[in-house]
């Protein structure tokens, strides 16, 4: 599954950059990008970017940890200056949205 990208400010690369430096301990070592956590990277004027993700589960028990860990790394990127997450669980994550690089580091292939 791709990502989708509205980015006015074009801070989306350096955006997903920052997001495939965050894991999820449960499935290390496939980052949340490569795990297809990550549905939007959008940005807009005044330095806003949003990030809409899912989880791997609804009742995951690092939910908050990832997420503050997004917000983090995405309000540290040069040219944002507000970091907004959503979570979403539409559509439900399956392991069809992980990379091939993905389903090969944690043994689906």
């Amino acid at each position: 599954m791709s990502i989708i990208v509205l980015d006015k400010l074009g801070l989306a690369p350096k955006i997903q950059e920052v997001l495939e430096t965050i894991y999820d301990p449960e499935l290390k070592p496939a980052n949340i990008v490569d795990l297809g956590l990550v549905y939007e990277i959008i940005t807009k004027e005044g330095g806003i970017a949003k990030i809409v993700m899912t989880l791997t589960a609804p009742g995951c028990p690092v939910a908050g940890e990832i997420m503050n860990e997004v917000q983090e790394k995405v309000a540290a990127v040069e040219g944002v200056s507000e970091a907004l997450v959503e979570l979403t669980f539409d559509p439900p994550w399956t392991k069809d949205m992980m990379s091939e690089e993905a389903k090969l580091e944690l043994g689906f292939l």
